[in-house]
């Protein structure tokens, strides 16, 4: 497609958290976590701040050469089972973090380690960003598929939650399949689709 890409480092850090905040302010997740256009214009980057952190440590992001999309992705070993939602302090340390008020900021990644797949190594795209602006332009597509190919090469299968209808379909067509368990947050709370990749020929 055209698009370049690299790997980002710390002195990417607030270019991707600009990314990841102004791509996900409309998320429908996004909008349960922090209700309120002002509450979340004000709030919601402490997160992705939090997100970028984390990954930035532990995992990779990858970030178009012009600065307009970001991917957060995390390798999941075949032995990691993951946390007890219930004894990890994680969620608790990042919302005294973010905003220790919102029990939502801690519920998020609680209810989503819960789906979340166990058993088999897998590459795990936690988020992916494009800047309102280029969204549509086919960059998310290209930092996907970028790590799919690898993927594919290597035998490895990815995972995703997909916080809306339509990002849902977009991950159909890259090979994502919905694994059939939604995730429906509380409180009239929008739907999560967990969807899984088998490595393709």
């Amino acid at each position: 497609m055209g698009v370049a890409i690299r790997t980002a480092d710390e002195g990417d850090r607030e270019l991707v958290v600009r990314l990841l905040d102004e791509a996900f302010q409309d998320d429908p997740v996004s909008g349960w976590v922090f209700p309120g256009e002002e509450y979340r214009r004000t709030t919601h980057h402490k997160l992705m701040a939090a997100f970028t952190d984390t990954v930035l440590t532990e995992g990779r992001i990858d970030v178009t050469e012009d600065g307009t999309a970001c991917a957060l992705w995390l390798s999941v070993p075949a032995d990691d089972h993951g946390a007890d939602p219930a004894e990890d302090d994680g969620p608790a340390h990042v919302r005294a973090a973010v905003d220790p008020d919102n029990e939502r900021v801690e519920l998020i990644s609680r209810l989503t380690a819960e789906i979340h797949p166990a058993g088999r190594a897998h590459a795990y795209l936690w988020m992916i960003g494009v800047a309102p602006r280029h969204q549509g332009e086919g960059l998310g597509t290209a930092l996907i598929t970028s790590v799919l190919d690898r993927c594919d090469r290597e035998g490895l299968p990815a995972y995703l939650e997909a916080s809306s209808a339509r990002s849902r379909t977009l991950y159909e067509r890259l090979g994502f399949e919905f694994t059939g368990s939604p995730l429906d947050l509380p409180d009239n709370g929008p739907r999560m689709w967990p969807m899984w990749r088998e490595p393709q020929a």
